[in-house]
């Protein structure tokens, strides 16, 4: 069974440049270049749709705090942990 898929998928020229200039100096193909940049990606956007997600069900759910609030937590917090000379 194979571990990967091929994938066809159209660049502007300036981008594909780029991508030839770096397989080369990294004596890296571009296909893995790009694998690697699509998978980095790919996480880096499920964390943040994740993060919105939980955002939202605790906004259902009304366990938010008002804005004002959550500054005002801030201030103190940082205001206690300031070391007195």
């Amino acid at each position: 069974m194979p571990t990967s898929d091929t994938l066809t998928i159209r660049l502007p020229t300036a981008t594909k440049k780029q991508l030839d200039k770096l397989a080369a100096r990294v004596n890296r193909t571009k296909s893995y270049l790009a694998g690697e940049a699509i998978s980095t990606y790919i996480a880096r956007e499920l964390q943040i749709v994740s993060g919105i997600e939980r955002g939202l069900a605790d906004m259902k759910r009304r366990r938010v705090v008002p804005h004002a609030e959550a500054m005002a937590r801030l201030r103190a917090s940082a205001v206690a942990k300031v070391p007195k000379k």
